[in-house]
């Protein structure tokens, strides 16, 4: 990795789209948020721009609410954030639809408009080095490539989810011509960025083979990382199980947004066929009611909304395992960040994921957990019974999924290699 010294030689002056940032708990603005964290501490001016906080309740957080924009100065840059309008349904993806395309809209205005000044305000700035837009949503990566020519730079796409690819492969879009306009979408906009980053290489086969290869250089490989030292391993008997009820008993965990690409149901499925194990679903989203109807009958199965985020290394230190399940064909698209958090955290993982994409690879090199076979409620009981009856074996894979993380890439090392992508001309923009 290049050293601090030599990437502060120049400083970089950054516009940065993304649906979430501190203090909105979305996984995606944590990552951003660490990234722009580091970006600063490298020297260069960042002007983001985002929603209100949000995400947690599916509303807009109290203390936020009143305005349709509002900006914050600081000492590095600014941060604009736009109210989301957010859909009172996260099931009704009309409303949410036209809540991004009007939240991207504003976005994009702003996008155009900041930095305009220098700190100062004294002397006029440089222009901006490039915009950052992070999908999903798609059309942030859209109203970005607008700013990026407006303001004669370049675009930085980032793509945490292949998107239409995740949301037609769980079936939550099936109407032909909205399918066929985000396809049109997401390649008009791989073509007109600069580097579009994404976070595994199946990810990176995923957009390659949907562009000319004239334009597969342009498609980096960027991994996601961790923080090491915000979560570490704790004692398993935490104040988070005595609060949901728990004893000593071996506690199963899904930590995470409850939808339908997870296949949740064969969780609930593990705890009715082994009672003497707690399982715990941590999160909401639109399958929580159907989750909460299925397991009603269920004493072993507990429910827990988003924490803090000073309590997310708590929170993972009480599941004894965790389990990250996509369903059949979503693993080769999306790349579940939480599975870094888990191995952090020195707990063990059982994925539900397609055989060969990067989770299950992950697993493997690091030694970290087992996985089986997407939307397979057999293999996915039984490898978890095997886990549940063996300590020692637990405690080894838990270990090894630490040792593994803080080895991998850190927050600087990730904003090191964007600024890496960026030439010292724009004129070869």
């Amino acid at each position: 990795m290049t050293g601090a010294s030599e990437m502060s030689e120049r400083r970089r002056r950054l516009v940065v789209l993304c649906p979430h940032f501190a203090p909105d708990i979305a996984p995606t603005g944590k990552v951003m948020t660490h990234i722009v964290e580091q970006w600063i501490a490298l020297g260069h001016e960042v002007h983001v721009v985002t929603s209100l906080p949000w995400y947690r309740e599916h509303r807009i957080e109290d203390g936020w609410g009143g305005k349709l924009v509002r900006k914050e100065v600081t000492p590095w840059g600014s941060i604009t954030r736009i109210n989301p309008f957010p859909a009172k349904s996260k099931s009704n993806l009309i409303g949410r639809a036209m809540s991004f395309v009007a939240f991207s809209v504003i976005a994009g205005v702003c996008a155009i408009l900041v930095g305009r000044r220098s700190a100062s305000q004294r002397t006029a700035p440089r222009r901006i080095d490039a915009v950052v837009a992070m999908s999903p949503p798609l059309t942030l990566g859209t109203v970005g490539w607008i700013a990026a020519r407006v303001r004669r730079t370049r675009l930085i796409f980032n793509v945490q989810d292949v998107f239409p690819d995740a949301v037609v492969a769980t079936g939550a879009v099936t109407n032909t011509a909205v399918i066929a306009v985000a396809s049109w979408l997401e390649r008009f906009t791989y073509r007109r960025s600069h580097a579009v980053v994404v976070l595994s290489d199946d990810l990176q086969r995923n957009v390659r083979a949907k562009l000319p290869a004239r334009y597969a250089s342009r498609v980096h490989v960027i991994e996601n990382f961790v923080d090491t030292q915000g979560i570490a391993p704790g004692p398993r008997m935490t104040d988070y199980r005595a609060e949901l009820g728990i004893g000593s008993e071996v506690v199963v965990m899904y930590a995470g947004n409850v939808g339908f690409s997870q296949s949740l149901e064969n969780l609930v499925e593990f705890a009715r066929r082994t009672p003497s194990v707690a399982v715990v679903i941590n999160g909401d989203g639109v399958a929580l009611q159907s989750l909460r109807a299925l397991a009603c009958d269920l004493a072993n199965v507990y429910f827990g909304g988003y924490q803090p985020e000073a309590r997310l290394a708590e929170v993972l230190a009480t599941g004894d395992i965790h389990v990250v399940p996509l369903r059949a064909g979503l693993a080769a698209v999306s790349v579940p960040s939480k599975t870094y958090s888990i191995l952090a955290a020195g707990r063990p993982v059982v994925a539900a994921v397609d055989a060969g994409t990067e989770i299950d690879r992950l697993l493997e090199r690091a030694g970290a957990g087992l996985s089986v076979a997407p939307d397979d409620v057999e293999s996915l009981c039984k490898a978890l019974s095997s886990l549940a009856v063996d300590a020692p074996r637990r405690d080894q894979m838990g270990a090894n999924g630490r040792n593994y993380v803080e080895r991998h890439v850190t927050a600087r090392d990730v904003a090191e290699a964007y600024v890496r992508l960026l030439p010292d001309s724009l004129s070869n923009s």
